[in-house]
């Protein structure tokens, strides 16, 4: 099937009518958010049954069993592209195994001020400084409740909590418990974020004193009813991020998912944002895409020695193909997720890496994904 995304619409977004990149993810949270209203309806089932005919491709050899949650395949939906949960019944039809709602605050708040997403095209990246723009966590919960009964086919769906920015950094354990304890009965995973460039103070929230409060309290509330983990930074120094490994070991997290978005500007080609007209070493946010690839594997292949492959990682950063995809498996992620991707690649692009990731395991002889994942833990243990 002809990619009319890769062949068309990209173009025009991108070159042709130069859309501002944050309208144009408005503009497609309101088209997913119709279908998602609608798409089990009598007057759309067609619509329906095309799309998941499209891009979505099952196979048993991509599924795997983690935390007690079935995932038909290991790719999922990062945090940031679905806040407010708009579309959480639907990117299964998009191929997706699984998917991260979120960041959620405790209180609703609009974000940084625009602009605030940009595009840097020669870097296939991606530059925000959204600053956590939400309706809050009572509003996710409303949405989450209203829809759980409702008869769709169910992927895991994860929460990502952040701090809210009108809250004390000393007060940020019981921002993260309020969020939790909105969300606990319906979320399948959580995810605490102290690692988003964009709220001011938020990365020091990392350092292991101020971390080990909050995973405290949300582990005293949780009391192992739901998977809990930590989203952690690609700028941290290996001991920083050691640090954090013993705290997940301590407080008996469930995995931690690598890495958020990078303060870097050394690895950009881009030199100025066309938009502001500015240095991009003069613009503040996070830079998520292509140029975070080769930092994020790093992370995760450190994590997984650190832990001889006992912590499941869910590995984030310049996943765009299939090869991607095996590199962070292969490092030692049991999951992983796509944002920028997602957004150069277009929405074959879940169907085309499980198509890739087939293709891998026939190469290797193996019979299922899990075994990637076994085969990194083994090459570990024997390190």
């Amino acid at each position: 099937m002809t990619d009319i995304y890769q062949s068309a619409i990209r173009p025009i977004l991108f070159s042709l009518v130069k859309a501002d990149p944050e309208w144009a993810h408005e503009q497609t949270m309101h088209l997913l958010g119709w279908l998602d209203r609608t798409y089990q309806s009598s007057s759309t089932p067609w619509l329906s049954s095309q799309l998941h005919q499209a891009f979505c491709l099952s196979d048993v050899r991509l599924e795997q069993t983690l935390w007690g949650l079935k995932f038909p395949n290991p790719l999922g939906l990062a945090a940031g592209f679905d806040k407010d949960g708009v579309a959480a019944r639907i990117w299964r039809i998009f191929g997706f195994g699984f998917a991260e709602l979120g960041t959620v605050t405790s209180h609703a708040q609009p974000g940084n001020p625009q602009p605030r997403l940009f595009r840097l095209l020669q870097d296939r990246a991606v530059l925000n400084r959204m600053g956590f723009n939400n309706r809050g966590a009572q509003a996710l919960a409303d949405r989450l409740g209203a829809i759980a009964h409702q008869p769709f086919e169910p992927i895991p769906l994860g929460i990502n909590l952040g701090k809210s920015k009108v809250t004390p950094l000393e007060d940020a354990a019981t921002d993260y418990l309020t969020s939790f304890r909105l969300l606990k009965p319906w979320g399948d995973y959580f995810v605490v974020n102290v690692s988003s460039p964009n709220t001011p103070g938020l990365r020091s929230l990392q350092d292991a004193e101020q971390l080990r409060i909050i995973l405290e309290t949300l582990q005293q509330d949780n009391q192992g009813q739901k998977p809990l983990l930590v989203k952690i930074a690609p700028d941290l120094e290996w001991d920083a991020i050691a640090d954090v490994v013993d705290l997940a070991q301590t407080y008996q997290l469930a995995g931690i998912v690598a890495t958020n978005t990078t303060i870097r500007r050394d690895i950009l080609k881009t030199q100025v944002i066309t938009a502001t007209g500015k240095p991009v070493t003069e613009e503040a946010g996070g830079i998520s895409g292509a140029p975070l690839r080769e930092r994020s594997t790093e992370v995760i292949r450190f994590i997984h020695q650190q832990t001889q492959g006992k912590l499941p990682i869910i590995g984030v950063g310049g996943i765009f193909t299939a090869e991607d995809a095996w590199e962070k498996l292969t490092a030692g992620a049991s999951l992983i997720q796509v944002y920028t991707g997602l957004v150069y690649e277009g929405p074959w692009m879940a169907r085309r890496i499980m198509q890739g990731l087939l293709r891998k395991l026939e190469e290797q002889g193996l019979s299922s994904i899990t075994q990637v994942v076994k085969q990194a833990q083994a090459s570990t243990e024997l390190s």
